[in-house]
């Protein structure tokens, strides 16, 4: 087993791995006391049998290692960088030196354009196309700790080295039914440097509460500002900052001092005192300069979308259809929030573009426009032009 905790090794490895068209690659790593996610193990192969052809590359060895010749790796053109559900090991990269590997191949993605269902797993996929399994032990493992025994880090490395014939058995699927182009879609998104930036001035969309009161919103706006930026610069998970059932007391009570901080029932006692107490008096009292016309809006407009439920329901029927039809994960063309959505009118929506426009979308609108009606026909459900 091939262990690389040298730049210089890493340099040959890459320069070999650069001769191929293709290489697997995959993270181990933690993020449960940290905001960023910390890189522990990464594993890399490319084609071929030899052991040379697979490697465990070991950050937390001890060893003078640079991922500089990893990087110059992931920027050339001609080598598809293979992933299975890419997006954190992405953030991990994009975090670190702002690359984004590429070109791109998400095995995820692909299985579920090529009829393996919702989110299918690493396991079954290796099991699926492979024909092998995947020792299971080692998966809770604390990657940080060392050493690894042989057991952690040969499941490791078969993240990667399966992962090879699954990505040449979806790839020419792909080819055979003229997919690679919905594939190449979807990862333009996971390409697109916007998906790993976290606007801390944006941070208080992801918190789930109904609309409040204009005074309400702007301190809920700045106390998430501020808990991003606190957990940015210290590296610590949001949770550690505040919860956010605290965020949201906090902004309904809107505390002027450190005596109303203590009467908080959600504040965790580090909150209540030195430099997050200290934030979250500066960010109310921020929120409390904004202009009516400054506090944005929760966007609940689905919620308050006038949904024809009948129409949603034959919807759900044409998806469910459409998807089975094509062999590909329902879940992937439309989430059942979007259906609401075009029964409701809306048809600025990624189901009713691109790949998914031809699958689902135009049919879609059709039946929204009464121009298509659903029928019986054997055991399938197919659309009847009016």
């Amino acid at each position: 087993m091939q262990i690389i905790t040298t730049t210089e090794a890493l340099a040959a490895f890459c320069e070999r791995a650069a001769q191929h068209p293709f290489v697997t690659v995959d993270t181990e790593f933690l993020r449960e006391r940290t905001y960023y996610s910390k890189l522990c193990l990464l594993q890399i192969a490319y084609p071929g049998d030899s052991e040379d052809a697979a490697a465990i590359v070991d950050p937390l060895a001890g060893g003078e290692l640079s991922l500089a010749p990893l990087y110059d790796l992931f920027r050339n053109p001609d080598v598809v960088k293979v992933f299975h559900a890419a997006r954190q090991d992405l953030e991990i990269f994009f975090v670190d030196a702002g690359v984004i590997p590429a070109p791109l191949f998400d095995t995820q993605v692909a299985a579920m354009v090529c009829g393996f269902g919702d989110q299918v797993s690493y396991e079954t996929l290796v099991r699926k196309i492979a024909k092998a399994e995947v020792d299971k032990s080692s998966r809770f493992t604390d990657w940080s700790h060392r050493p690894l025994s042989e057991a952690q880090l040969r499941y490791a490395l078969a993240d990667v080295t399966y992962l090879r014939t699954v990505y040449v058995h979806l790839s020419e699927r792909l080819k055979r039914t003229g997919r690679e182009h919905w594939v190449g879609e979807e990862m333009a998104v996971l390409m697109d440097p916007a998906t790993y930036r976290t606007d801390p001035a944006k941070a208080w969309e992801r918190v789930k509460t109904r609309p409040g009161s204009s005074k309400m919103m702007a301190a809920l706006v700045e106390l998430a500002r501020f808990r991003e930026e606190y957990a940015q610069g210290k590296d610590v998970p949001r949770s550690r900052v505040f919860k956010d059932d605290a965020l949201i007391e906090l902004a309904t009570t809107r505390p002027l001092s450190e005596a109303d901080l203590s009467k908080s029932r959600l504040l965790l006692r580090e909150g209540r005192r030195g430099d997050i107490a200290e934030g979250i008096l500066a960010s109310v009292k921020r929120a409390a300069a904004y202009r009516p016309e400054d506090v944005p809006r929760l966007n609940d407009s689905r919620e308050q979308l006038q949904v024809n439920p009948a129409l949603a329901d034959l919807l759900r029927v044409l998806l469910k259809a459409k998807s089975e039809g094509e062999g590909v994960a329902a879940r992937l063309i439309a989430s059942s929030a979007d259906l609401d959505a075009i029964a409701a009118g809306e048809r600025d929506l990624p189901a009713l573009k691109g790949w998914r426009r031809e699958v689902f979308g135009e049919e879609a609108i059709r039946l929204c426009e009464g121009k298509v009606a659903l029928a019986a026909k054997g055991q399938n459900v197919v659309t009847v032009r009016l």
